[in-house]
């Protein structure tokens, strides 16, 4: 149908609405049901003999309405038909989440807990240094989350690592960068202050005489390192200055200081009953941390704690005794009787902490990366676990005997999921966690927290604990699983294997390819990876089963192509696309080792041509069971806005029959871009699952549904109800990942880390 047809087409269905209107606004016909029927009736022929439709986006009720467009575009001499047409939909969808306890709202489960003091009624007060929607501190009882701490975000603003309270105010550590604002009280450029921010119960800033900053409310305690300890006792307030090696000690009211006295490295403070203090001694080099007693007036007493591996929190109980949460192996909160010298007299918690039993499983006594420890007035016991490398918030409360009441989770930060093939979905997973589905429960309640799959301590040298990854691939590979991680960047692709026998649920490192670099020094800064080469980029396999980066476990090479994206395909072989015309590389699976990890190598790689369509290739997706290639970046006839490095493009492209050579697209589908270079619909990531081709925009979240055969849109996906209708933004260049199950259901996992979750859509025909 031309354009011209549809033009007036458009404008008939125009003046007939008009008519409609004018026609309805009689009372007698606004009330007359026959006639709002046979109308209804009416107007639907009209729409559907003339051709011209409007497709539904549903959740429970279709909310979405979309305009229907066709654009015939003659690219070069192909005379390609650019798709842009929308089909009737044939998807409908719910919308769910997976990884956070609550999955809308401002009053969520945080990314991070990394202090926390427990009142004797039971209610939890948190600080952090980051949370994505703005709430480092919050407020949480009976297992909500009651309050948030406000005004630590933003303004270069964040929140710290110590919180206490008293019976008027809340004491959060804070940082507040320079603003260059001379007109207000900000620091000077290049300085940050690290405060004491004081707080009403409420969660509100309460200023004080001599209080700094826009509101009057900080207490500048240093400007060279954070606050590493508080805590009250009277109208005394107790600071941990790390960086002077001193306990600063201000009046609770007036903020004032009134005396100070030195601890070498002082961090987490609590005071017993007799009103002396403990306080963790952090470790420094080669000397241990150690757990040291004090007087109030600073007098250092001779008991301490020096048994320990890696004392994180400290607080006193119910009954007088202090507790202090043991980061090392033991992964458990120690119990000492410190009416004399400090005795351990119990531990909670499984020895080994989620590495007990079967190493990963999550267990109600399993605990995992220890951040904050409590009690209250019933003996109730509070403890944080925050995984390793912050992997996300386990705020649990159990009964005097070790019942677990409550569980409060928040464990997604710039993370997306992907599904097991083999187990149809049921098996999820994140970099970090694993989850198991039920896919019959109520939105936000398919998930269980199933594995965490990092071991810091039997495998030092992860590269989870050096990097920080985002986008997850699971794959099957001779039947076996293995997990696939790149990051924000599509600097690196790494690589995990599983052997329960050995390891249980951990993911154990088995390989890592690293991007591309253009100067002759290593492609990784600092001290890890050991032994990597000095220039050019590198794959690493681990030869010997250890999961250590070892001097002989290293292919090198120096091709260096800037890069735009990777995918792993169902065979196991890996593809990167890179963003020059030769910029296609193909490392085919070479096989499995003795050890289970996969084989790739630079001598079995292959240069592939990008189509001449693309001037800038940015993501890559072939399957080779259909011998079917999908390319999007920017093209020769819809150019960049500058470098925009962190979009899909402006095309997809499908192309059939990839390793017989041919490079001429069967669609080509020209996708969200922002030529004014805000980026307010550009296109963040792409995923092909079965009939399906999606792709989510950056800063609307919009899921764009492609028919794979055809490459005509057929419906758009917005968060629903279930999530509050909102999301953030998509950060990471894998964002979507879809999967079909055997029912014909479709699951796309969306990054939501705005509000600390996975979205996960699910579409059904």
């Amino acid at each position: 149908m031309s354009n011209k047809l549809i033009t007036e087409l458009i404008k008939l269905r125009h003046h007939i609405n008009q008519h409609i209107k004018k026609i309805s606004k009689t009372r007698y016909l606004q009330r007359s049901k026959p006639f709002n029927f046979l109308l209804s009736v009416t107007v639907g022929v009209i729409v559907t003999s003339i051709g011209i439709t409007t497709d539904w986006a549903t959740t429970e009720t279709p909310t979405l309405t979309y305009k229907t467009s066709l654009t015939n575009n003659t690219i070069g001499s192909e005379n390609l038909l650019v798709q842009n047409n929308i089909e009737t939909p044939t998807l409908t969808y719910k919308t769910s989440w997976i990884g956070n306890t609550i999955g809308s709202g401002n009053l969520r489960v945080q990314n991070n807990i990394e202090a926390m003091y427990v009142a004797p009624d039971g209610t939890v007060y948190t600080n952090s240094h980051w949370d994505e929607a703005g709430m480092e501190a919050a407020i949480y009882k009976d297992g909500k989350v009651i309050g948030a701490i406000g005004d630590t975000h933003g303004w270069s603003r964040g929140g710290g690592k110590a919180v206490t309270v008293n019976s008027k105010y809340i004491y959060i550590a804070m940082t507040q960068g320079s603003k260059g604002k001379t007109n207000e009280d900000y620091p000077a450029e290049g300085t940050t202050w690290h405060c004491v921010r004081r707080y009403d119960l409420s969660g509100k800033p309460a200023p004080f005489p001599e209080g700094r900053g826009w509101d009057k409310s900080m207490l500048i305690t240093s400007t060279k390192n954070e606050v590493a300890g508080l805590a009250t006792m009277g109208n005394e307030l107790y600071v941990s200055d790390f960086a002077a090696s001193r306990i600063r000690v201000y009046d609770t009211d007036t903020m004032k200081e009134l005396r100070s006295f030195t601890v070498a490295n002082p961090g987490a403070i609590t005071i017993d009953p007799q009103k002396n203090l403990w306080i963790i001694q952090s470790k420094n080099g080669s000397k241990p941390a150690k757990v040291l007693h004090y007087s109030q007036s600073g007098k250092q007493l001779p008991q301490q704690i020096a048994d320990i591996v890696e004392p994180t929190a400290i607080a006193i109980n119910h009954q007088g005794k202090l507790l202090v949460a043991e980061n090392g192996p033991r992964q458990q909160m120690l119990v000492y009787d410190i009416t004399d010298q400090p005795t351990q007299v119990g531990s909670f918690g499984s020895k080994g902490g989620i590495y007990a039993g079967i190493p990963g499983e999550v267990r109600d006594l399993k605990l995992y990366g220890l951040t904050g420890v409590g009690t209250d007035a019933s003996g109730n016991i509070y403890i944080n676990s925050n995984g390793f490398n912050k992997s996300g918030t386990d705020l649990r409360k159990f009964s005097p005997s070790g019942k677990l009441i409550w569980r409060s989770l928040g464990l997604i930060f710039v993370d997306n999921a992907d599904a097991d093939p083999k187990t149809d979905g049921v098996d999820v997973f994140t970099k970090q966690e694993h989850y198991l589905m039920d896919y019959s429960q109520a939105a936000g309640k398919q998930w269980t927290y199933k594995a965490y799959t990092l071991n810091p301590f039997k495998y030092p040298q992860d590269p989870r604990l050096h990097t920080s990854p985002d986008g997850t691939f699971v794959r099957r590979i001779q039947g076996k699983p293995f997990l696939f991680l790149t990051d924000m960047y599509s600097s690196f692709l790494q690589i995990y294997r599983f052997n329960p026998a050995t390891d249980g649920k951990v993911a154990i490192p088995a390989g890592m390819f690293v991007g591309t670099n253009g100067e002759d020094k290593p492609f990784i800064k600092g001290n890890w990876p050991p032994h990597q080469p000095e220039q050019g980029e590198w794959i690493w396999g681990d030869r010997n089963g250890n999961g250590k980066f070892e001097k002989n476990e290293y292919d090198r090479s120096k091709d260096y192509p800037h890069l735009g994206g990777w995918w792993v395909d169902s065979k196991g072989d890996v593809w990167k696309a890179l963003r020059t015309q030769d910029g296609i590389r193909h490392y085919p699976l070479q096989g499995i080792d003795a050890k289970g990890n996969p084989i790739y190598s630079y001598s079995s790689m292959e240069k592939q041509t990008t189509p001449d369509i693309f001037n800038d290739l940015r993501r890559i997706e072939y399957f080779p069971e259909t011998d079917t290639m999908y390319l999007s970046g920017f093209t020769v006839d819809r150019p960049a806005f500058g470098d925009d490095s962190g979009v899909v493009g402006s095309e997809i492209a499908r192309f059939d029959n990839w390793s017989q050579g041919n490079r001429t697209p069967r669609w080509r589908i020209v996708i969200p871009y922002d030529t004014t270079g805000k980026r307010e619909v550009s296109t963040a990531a792409m995923s092909v699952a079965g009939d399906y081709v999606f792709a989510v925009t950056v800063k609307t979240a919009e899921v764009y549904v492609y028919n794979a055969k055809t490459g005509a849109q057929v419906q758009q996906l917005k968060p629903g109800p279930e999530v509050g209708s909102e999301s953030g933004w998509i950060d990471i260049p894998y964002g979507i990942r879809a999967f079909r199950r055997s029912n014909g259901e479709y699951l796309v996992f969306v990054e939501e880390n705005w509000k600390g979750k996975v979205i996960m859509y699910r579409l059904a025909k």
